[in-house]
């Protein structure tokens, strides 16, 4: 969508990205206050536009298996479970629409995207994501369909077999996407998908790929690392459940000269330079599991040998004395006692804050933090190795990276982070428009 956006945003478009709901604890903040997808804010700087609430007027953030923060036009509305919110789903419609007219007022064309599949028939009838927003917004589709994961072509005429005849006749054609490998083995395939559902096929896009440069949209992208090998600084992060925003560590990972190990769950924190304990969507659960894994005795251990660590937002938190969460906030309310590495209590109290701060930095969080280590909205331990920030996109800003990783000892480069974003979406941009028929695309859209 992000390189689809870029293309015809080259072409002179007004264009403006449009997801009604999305899942994800990877936010981004909007100039007027509110949060949506990350995704969504990626795709509209494609667009060469600001990011709007209405962009993604729907917005869940898990803190459980099964519950979920409900975000509605930017602002938190409730908690809820999967099988409450499936209730409560129909009801949010109006408020989907109106945001669609919002932002098409503006546009050209608007670029939808679903979530989940639209062969998600067990969730239709109450569906405002997938063909339940197609039909009450009257848009065509065209469906996707990810070779990289196999059995491509049972998805994609499966998806036609079970949509309804009103849903069907809303699509116009097929994408297979993320094609590796000769590309003509697969040209029977896509006579065969046509043969079946009478779609038309729009192209067949090779794998980018560069798209891993770009900010991943959740968790589900995010994979374990050990890290570059012969690099100077070793950077160490732990895979906790409710990982958020963990796109502030995409500017160091592109770094010649650090190595970034994300570490999953079973495994211990490997000897480093640093420890970083990135955002939470629930902190005290995510401390929790931090402490069944036994993270917390390789963390003490690293502070022992002299190594540095930095707790981004809930990693902050954890970092602390305590994290009350009196009222339940992110689950049941309680009190958890934190890592004690920094002189800072907090509490999970008050509402939440949503800000822009800096080059390509924000925060995002609900808690007041107060204590000894506490200065000017950070806070620094006596012996100055244990450092803790509200502020996600720290290491977007080239100047501060630099300072922060020449202090420790590394070699930073000299390459622009911003840039290499608008980079990669100029030639993903490039890539779509030599593999999918856009000029169609542009054709079938009313």
């Amino acid at each position: 969508m992000a390189g689809l956006a870029r293309a015809l945003h080259r072409r002179g478009l007004a264009v403006r990205p449009f997801k009604p709901q999305n899942m994800s604890n990877n936010a981004a903040v909007t100039a007027d206050g509110g949060e949506i997808g990350r995704a969504q804010a990626l795709q509209a700087r494609a667009a060469g536009v600001a990011p709007s609430v209405h962009m993604n007027p729907v917005l869940l953030k898990p803190q459980s298996e099964v519950g979920a923060q409900l975000v509605v036009q930017g602002r938190v509305r409730r908690n809820a479970d999967a099988r409450a919110y499936q209730t409560i789903k129909r009801a949010l419609l109006p408020v989907v629409l109106d945001s669609f007219a919002t932002i098409g007022r503006d546009a050209d064309i608007v670029l939808v995207e679903g979530a989940g599949s639209a062969s998600e028939i067990n969730l239709r009838p109450n569906d405002i994501a997938n063909m339940g927003f197609a039909r009450a917004a009257d848009v065509p589709v065209v469906i996707i369909g990810d070779i990289d994961r196999g059995g491509v072509i049972a998805s994609v005429v499966g998806t036609w077999a079970v949509l309804e005849p009103g849903d069907a006749a809303l699509v116009r054609g097929y994408v297979i996407n993320r094609m590796r490998g000769d590309a003509t083995l697969f040209n029977d395939g896509l006579t065969a998908i046509t043969r079946h559902t009478g779609w038309p096929s729009f192209g067949l896009v090779p794998h980018f790929a560069p798209a891993a440069l770009l900010p991943a949209e959740d968790a589900a992208d995010l994979t374990p690392s050990a890290g570059r090998r012969g690099a100077g600084l070793r950077v160490a992060v732990p895979l906790l459940p409710h990982i958020a925003n963990f796109d502030d560590l995409d500017p160091l990972a592109a770094e010649p000269d650090v190595a970034l190990a994300r570490v999953p769950r079973g495994h211990p924190l490997p000897l480093c330079d640093v420890v970083i304990l990135p955002g939470s969507k629930a902190t005290r659960a995510d401390l929790a599991v931090l402490r069944e894994e036994g993270w917390d005795i390789d963390l003490r251990a690293h502070h022992r040998r002299g190594g540095a660590i930095l707790g981004i937002c809930g990693g902050l938190q954890m970092l602390g004395r305590t994290i009350d969460d009196p009222t339940g906030v992110e689950g049941a309310p309680g009190c958890s006692e934190g890592l004690g590495l920094l002189d800072v209590t907090t509490c999970l109290t008050g509402q939440k804050v949503l800000a822009i701060t800096g080059v390509g930095g924000y925060e995002m969080h609900v808690g007041r933090t107060e204590g000894a280590d506490w200065h000017d909205g950070h806070a620094v331990s006596s012996c100055g190795r244990v450092r803790g920030t509200y502020r996600h996109g720290l290491f977007n800003d080239d100047a501060a990276r630099r300072d922060w990783l020449a202090c420790l000892g590394a070699s930073p480069s000299d390459a622009s982070h911003e840039a290499r974003i608008d980079a990669t979406l100029d030639a993903l941009a490039v890539h779509l428009e030599a593999h999918i028929d856009v000029d169609r695309l542009l054709t079938i859209a009313r």
